[in-house]
């Protein structure tokens, strides 16, 4: 028997009651667990009476694992009885508990809060016209040829930015030489900002076997204390001067690139086929992030802080996971930034407030719109996912039934049609923006290869539900 009210804003109290019958069966199997590592004397091993054990030691010697067999059953029976949504672990209070009598128990628990859907077919939303052009092909192959530079040394000639020097240099403070002021052979590119503010500088136009001295002051917030804000006098040495030199564009260039083209022309219809595919999918994720905050941004609804700490959590697990990839964790970035950890996830919070608010419009649209994954659908997508992890089906199957994760299957195609309603239904509006804006942001990898994919939309969407898809 379960009953339930609600005693705050996203807050409910459930009184369950667990028939006698039930307990005294739990009672029963937490004694047969316990009985065999009982020794007493008189009784061989796990063949003490279960009456002589509780004389000896009470009969409450047994609950804990009664409740163990019992509470979470009954819970999970509540919840969905009640129609709750539960957000967060629920606190229990034993009400009763004791043979031949029913388990009485209560459970606090904060569920999802309501909300108040804006009229959500229909909103309207700006997204920038603009496309592909020839010039945008060229600056691409520009940025190709860039990036394939070869290093050549300068015979004749002064330092320019971008030019790679090789010096040796021996800095001092008030006369002494400091630890970590000195090296030889050093190969610093000139205008990287790797080096103390104005260093750099200092040896613009200098020549091979040119020496200078470089007068500069360590930052305020310097990394080592003992040398912040203090003025430095290096001596420096330009012993080779290196320049990139960009290869021409032609068909040897295109050849070395790929295998798959040998002319200019042909591999400049493909940069020009993938840039404008690519644009046409980041055009569609953008609109796709646009609907979703503008009917997230007018619906009614308070977001509970336990949502927001998980959405934190979320993007923190994020960012360790591209951490990782540079050879950092998490404690070794937090030492780098002002504030550490707690500042970047205070920096954080806005973002993760309207993911967790976004779900839960999503959420409310879902059940308004009775979406309901089929098995096709789910089926299909264990197809991706085995596909994309060079497993078969059953094998993924079998990895995301022992992981709990098939839910998260089913979360994702919900929220992915739910996407697609908002999307089909909205009133775009194209707006002008300057095209080199635009195109920088469709060629920031290789081939303009997009930030995100839809279905990483409908995952970020579905995160607080579980891990996305795919990952191991």
């Amino acid at each position: 028997m379960f009953k339930w009210e609600k005693i705050g804003d996203n807050k409910v109290l459930v009184e369950i009651e667990v028939p006698k019958e039930e307990v005294n069966e739990a009672l029963e199997q937490a004694y047969r667990k316990m009985a065999k590592d009982i020794n007493l004397p008189g009784f061989r091993k796990g063949k003490v009476p279960r009456k002589i054990i509780e004389s000896r030691y009470g009969p409450e010697v047994f609950y804990n694992d009664a409740l163990e067999i019992l509470v979470d059953p009954a819970y999970a029976k509540a919840v969905k009885e009640c129609e709750l949504e539960p957000i967060n672990q629920p606190e229990l209070e034993l009400v009763q508990m004791e043979q031949d009598k029913p388990l009485l128990f209560k459970v606090t628990v904060e569920v999802k809060p309501e909300v108040k859907l804006p009229e959500y077919r229909g909103v309207s939303v700006e997204q920038v016209k603009d496309e592909i052009t020839a010039e945008n092909v060229d600056s691409y192959l520009d940025s190709l040829r860039e990036q394939h530079a070869r290093l050549v040394t300068v015979e004749d000639g002064e330092l320019q930015e971008k030019d790679m020097a090789v010096i040796d240099f021996s800095g001092k403070i008030d006369g002494e030489v400091f630890e970590g002021g000195e090296a030889e052979n050093y190969s610093l590119e000139i205008g990287s900002a790797s080096f103390i503010p104005g260093f750099e500088e200092q040896l613009l136009g200098a020549g091979t076997g040119e020496e200078r001295e470089v007068k500069v002051t360590f930052p305020e917030d310097y990394q080592k204390e003992e040398l912040a804000g203090k003025e430095a006098v290096f001596s420096v040495k330009v012993k080779e001067i290196k320049r990139p030199q960009v290869p021409e564009l032609d068909d040897a260039f295109v050849q070395e690139l790929s295998e798959e083209f040998s002319t200019v022309q042909e591999f400049r219809e493909d940069i020009e086929k993938k840039l404008q595919e690519n644009l046409q999918h980041r055009k569609k994720v953008e609109l796709e992030t646009k609907v979703i905050e503008k009917v997230a941004a007018e619906a009614e609804v308070e977001v509970p802080d336990v949502l927001v700490e998980r959405e934190l959590d979320n993007m923190i697990g994020e960012m360790e996971y591209y951490l990782r990839m540079q050879g950092l964790n998490m404690e070794q970035y937090g030492q780098m930034v002002e504030g550490g950890l707690e500042k970047i996830r205070e920096e954080r919070r806005p973002e993760a407030e309207s993911r967790a608010r976004a779900n839960l419009v999503l959420d409310a649209i879902i059940k308004e719109e009775q979406i309901e994954a089929t098995e096709e659908e789910i089926e299909e997508k264990i197809k991706e996912v085995a596909q994309k992890q060079d497993m078969n089906m059953e094998e993924v199957k079998v990895l995301f039934s022992r992981d709990g994760r098939m839910d998260m299957i089913t979360h994702e195609i919900r929220y992915r049609r739910a996407i697609d309603i908002l999307v089909e239904h909205a009133q775009v509006q194209e707006v002008e923006e300057e095209q080199e804006k635009a195109f920088s942001e469709v060629t920031e990898n290789e081939h303009a290869t997009a930030e995100k994919t839809e279905d990483e939309v409908a995952s970020e969407q579905a995160s607080s539900s579980g891990e996305q898809v795919g990952e191991q």
